[in-house]
């Protein structure tokens, strides 16, 4: 399987498009940023406003922190960005995930590995989700998964990352599961989870494998239908009714961190800063209720400790991505 190679013009690119973002940047000097790698309305959004609404309400930023979207490679761009034009900028920090760490493990970052950024933090945790429309012909996991064994070819699924993203990830595994063929999986990639979201309800796509803090404001909607969580067990609230895909019989798990990075060159106090920041943004209870209303789940990981998890995960989904025919 070959992968897109435009990722290797990309710094050349951005090294052009910087003369022109430089001025934003130097403009907005004082005040903190957060880059979402993707258009609004998905997790890369959602991850920002994470921090940028916990950090003002609870008095931690004097300034309210500015959100800026740059999608490209789902994640791609903004990484090759960081890392080619504002490495040393100490009040950047950018929203990553899990699907950040799939991608690094599949080269699709270009030239840059995940050595090459300070890994900051993560805030909360997330859940991969099987999601059709509410008028689909699937009521549970089962179902979908007797007409893939029949029809493969015929259902189309579709989430916000190319063939190999974490959102592929999850298709595959569960179809794995199934015995089916991840190769014989019909997949439409977009930007992200808001695209791929409105595809679904708009009949463009069958089945979308997204996440579950996505899905928040569509579950009171009635439609949606949640097949299974791919959670080790079921979650609470509103996710009250929603199955595992274990418990249906498929043992597929997939959590999801939501996280920040920070450029190469950053220095050690401005990162031990924001550390110490975020750290104290996990404690306040303000931050708990935001974190909760917001769909995801705790997760403390601040500094070294989150910088080792990252990259231990990269070696992980190198390993998967094999098992699954992505790499040799």
């Amino acid at each position: 399987m070959k992968f897109n190679t435009t990722l290797r013009h990309w710094p050349m690119l951005l090294t052009l498009g910087g003369a022109l973002l430089a001025g934003t940047a130097q403009a907005q000097s004082g005040a903190t940023e957060c880059i979402a790698p993707a258009k609004p309305g998905g997790g890369y959004d959602l991850t920002c406003r994470l921090a940028a609404n916990g950090l003002q309400e609870t008095g931690l930023i004097d300034k309210p922190m500015m959100v800026s979207y740059m999608p490209g490679g789902i994640g791609a761009v903004a990484y090759n960005h960081v890392n080619g034009v504002r490495s040393d900028d100490p009040n950047l920090i950018v929203a990553a995930s899990t699907g950040a760490a799939v991608n690094l493990a599949l080269g699709k970052f270009g030239q840059y590995d995940a050595d090459e950024v300070r890994w900051l933090g993560a805030l909360g945790a997330d859940y991969g989700a099987i999601v059709v429309k509410a008028d689909a012909p699937w009521q549970n996991l089962e179902e979908l998964m007797k007409d893939l064994q029949t029809q493969p070819g015929e259902i189309v699924f579709g989430a916000g990352g190319t063939v190999g993203s974490q959102d592929w990830m999850k298709a595959a595994l569960t179809a794995k599961a199934a015995d089916i063929s991840p190769r014989d999986l019909r997949y439409v990639a977009f930007e992200g989870g808001g695209e791929s979201l409105a595809a679904l309800l708009g009949g463009h796509i069958q089945v979308f494998t997204g996440d579950l803090s996505e899905l928040k404001s569509q579950l009171e909607s009635g439609k949606i239908r949640v097949l299974a969580a791919l959670s080790e067990e079921r979650m609470g609230g509103p996710y009250t009714d929603i199955p595992t895909a274990a418990e249906q019989g498929y043992d597929v798990q997939w959590p999801i961190w939501r996280g920040y990075y920070m450029g190469p060159e950053v220095s050690d106090e401005d990162y031990k800063s924001w550390v110490d920041t975020l750290k104290t943004l996990s404690e306040k209870e303000k931050f708990a209720e935001l974190r909760e209303a917001r769909g995801l789940f705790p997760m403390a990981r601040f500094g070294d400790d989150f910088d080792s998890y990252v990259k231990d995960q990269v070696v992980q989904f190198k390993q998967l991505a094999e098992e699954v025919g992505l790499t040799q």
